[in-house]
């Protein structure tokens, strides 16, 4: 269990009318202080609960990896943390997650219906117009993660079905510290933080540059660099200015090209697309307000805009004769000397402001929040041809060249009544419009055109039993749109967006040292997109519906040690009808795990700590048809069952003086061999690797 949760839950008794505080957005990163004084100014990440309201009070489920967790991972990469996460499924394609398949609730992975947020910022490439997987920030920087799900994930945006994720940005302390990393697979890493203040205390600034290279796991190598800068300054007695730029590049030497099974169960561990690369780059700048107007009234607002490339280049298969056999007499993809660009360019701008206001009204306490959101969104979407000789240079004119573009406007209403000591109730309500547009660059048409409105109600309530056992609960209308090429230049536009009624309900509680929460759920879709294809598809293909229940467990025994674990139990994610060819009636959804369980027994005495960390995936299915043999056809698609599997992972960490700490992890220590995904081929899960390190501030 989160540590919020035992400081929270530590001799408490709760209080709706103690709650009446301001509630941060999400959708724009505002950086309040609790107390902003000119001698002093103290800062943190952006959360998803608000920076005075407890998490605990949020009518929905929550879950907060903090920094301290963090640092107990010992993660490669943001799929290290989310792994941990209640209700969390990951379908795995390289260590070092270039590319994130997450899956919340029982939503396939992959098919992001979650809203992924950088302090509380947008940063999926395209919400509107592209797919949401292509860029994945850099765990190094974190000093926290959060998800959420219920209701209260109305408040930030489109793409909520499976709620919002929210990656919390750190800010270096003052100095500098170096950190370094190695490991397996040649993997060296280093990273610098740096940090400062003015005399006055009113202005802090920040820099953390990590650089990262290593050969991979099966020779899928990859060079990485992210550069992160923050300032944040006090404006008057009440407003605070925040600035964050970021850069991000990325080489990797991936594809979506996996192994056969004979290989796999060979033992077999090479690259299957050995000339296939995926190259990133990012570039954003973040710039927030926040203004508390008086003690009952703040407004908060964000503007943001970020570019980002995208470039896969792909040998492409030998149309006759897409397979062949090599030197070892085992089955691999033929490639041809014709290689392809499928290379996108986004773009976006958004402007994000909220008023809280404590109000009397209606004979109660209450906190009412509205919020305006105006964003635009570009994806130039660009297909070349190449040869072996010059494999990015293209040497023809664009197969492809078009423009996918967006607007999008977004208000939100949320108030929460606090009808007595016990009981408060949350209503809100989002509508969101938006207007998509596709314009082929090769023609002198003009673009076409789709626009809708979605209106999204939402009510929630939590309800204080006794003394660290409360109940909570939600329903809420969420939608995700589709993407540009599901609804112009279709032959049968849609009427609808994706859409699904969710219900939760849970209870959560404790004494300090032990905590709890147990949260049953239910996700029923009218228009689910079919999952696996990015959304590119007709929205309006059937109905769906995923039930399960979430429970998370902790406790501190006192002694140094301390046993935290949860688990994910989904026994309906099933289609509603037959899709012919696709699925059947009843069958599981793709990459939908029906269970998934954490256990982390960590100890921690005086300057040293060390976890063992239990990671457990059941069986899942590659695609609708749930076929249970491995099965192929000469595209490279796949189906079959993924069996279930374990990964356990042993960290450590020693301060050895007040400025020098040495750490290092064992990864998959009983060096267990399972499949992480399938795609076009078997994706494999990374063997027995190792990591150690040092980080010294000076």
């Amino acid at each position: 269990m989160r540590s919020y949760q035992r400081e929270f839950f530590k001799n408490r008794r709760f209080s709706p009318l103690g709650v009446m505080v301001h509630i941060a957005g999400l959708s724009f990163a505002s950086v309040i202080a609790e107390t902003v004084q000119r001698e002093q100014v103290y800062l943190s990440p952006v959360t998803v609960t608000g920076r005075r309201q407890d998490p605990g009070l949020l009518p929905g489920s929550i879950s907060v990896v903090g920094r301290e967790e963090i640092d107990r991972i010992q993660p490669r990469s943001t799929e290290d943390v989310l792994r941990r996460v209640p209700g969390v499924y990951i379908k795995g394609e390289e260590e070092n997650a270039v590319v994130v398949n997450a899956g919340v609730r029982g939503l396939p992975a992959g098919d992001y219906k979650t809203l992924v947020l950088e302090d509380g910022v947008p940063i999926q490439p395209g919400i509107f117009v592209g797919n949401s997987r292509y860029y994945n920030p850099r765990v190094q920087r974190m000093q926290g993660v959060e998800v959420l799900k219920g209701a209260a994930s109305l408040r930030y945006g489109p793409n909520t079905i499976g709620g919002v994720i929210n990656y919390q940005t750190r800010m270096p302390e003052d100095g500098v510290s170096v950190t370094g990393r190695v490991g397996s697979w040649n993997t060296r890493e280093g990273m610098i933080e740096v940090g400062g203040r003015n005399e006055s205390g009113d202005a802090r600034f920040g820099v953390i540059a990590t650089t990262a290279r290593s050969d991979g796991f099966m020779d899928k190598g990859y060079d990485m660099t992210d550069i992160m800068v923050k300032t944040e300054t006090v404006v008057g007695e009440n407003q605070i200015v925040g600035v964050k730029f970021l850069r991000h590049e990325t080489d990797a030497n991936i594809s979506y090209r996996g192994l056969f099974p004979e290989a796999y169960y060979a033992g077999k561990r090479f690259n299957p697309a050995p000339d296939d690369w995926f190259l990133t780059e990012r570039t954003s700048v973040d710039i927030s307000h926040d203004w508390q107007i008086n003690p009952n009234m703040s407004l908060q607002t964000l503007v943001y805009w970020s570019e980002m490339n995208r470039d896969y280049w792909r040998f492409q298969l030998n149309g006759d004769n897409p397979t062949t056999v090599n030197a070892e007499g085992f089955r691999v993809w033929n490639f041809s000397d014709e290689v392809q660009g499928n290379n996108r360019a986004f773009s976006r701008r958004g402007f994000d402001t909220r008023l809280t206001l404590n109000h009397g009204l209606f004979g109660t306490e209450n906190e009412a929040e509205v919020g305006l959101r105006l964003m635009d969104e570009e994806m130039e979407d660009v297909t070349l041809r190449a040869d072996r000789t010059t494999p990015r240079n293209p040497n023809q004119t664009p197969l492809r060249n078009r423009l996918d573009s967006a607007e999008s406007l977004a208000v939100f209403a949320q108030n929460r009544f606090n009808l007595s000591e016990s009981l408060a109730v949350t209503a809100g309500v989002r509508v969101e419009a938006y207007e998509q547009k596709r314009k082929d660059l090769r023609s002198a048409d003009g673009a076409d055109t789709f626009s809708n409105t979605e209106v999204m109600p939402g009510l929630g309530a939590t309800y204080q039993l006794r003394p660290g056992a409360q109940l909570f609960g939600s329903v809420y209308r969420a939608f995700a749109p589709p993407l540009v090429g599901s609804v112009v230049g279709v032959d049968t536009p849609p009427t609808d967006a994706e859409t699904s009624i969710n219900l939760e309900f849970g209870v959560r509680g404790g004494d300090g040292r032990f905590t709890y929460e147990l949260t049953v759920f239910q996700m029923d879709f009218d228009n689910q997109v079919d999952p696996g294809v990015s959304g590119i598809r007709d929205p309006n293909e059937g109905s769906a519906l995923i039930r399960g229940l979430e429970a998370a467990a902790g406790y501190n025994f006192q002694n140094g040690f301390s046993l935290d674990a949860n688990a994910t139990w989904i026994p309906t994610a099933q289609f509603g009808e037959d899709r012919p060819g696709e699925a059947l009636d009843g069958n599981r959804l793709p990459d939908s795990a029906e269970w998934v369980a954490n256990v982390s027994l960590a100890y921690q005495q005086g300057r040293m700590q060390t976890a063992l960390l239990l990671n457990y995936t059941g069986e899942t299915y590659g695609d609708g048809m749930n076929v249970r043999e491995l099965t192929t056809d000469k595209t490279g698609t796949w189906g079959g069952r993924m069996p279930s599997h374990f990964t356990l992972d042993l960290t450590g960490r020693y301060v050895v003086t007040e400025n020098l700490s040495v750490f290092g992890a064992i990864n998959n220590l009983t060096d267990e061999q399972y499949i992480a995904g399938l795609r076009q081929g078997i994706y494999v899960g990374p063997e027995r690797n190792f990591t150690i390190g040092a980080r010294y501030t000076f």
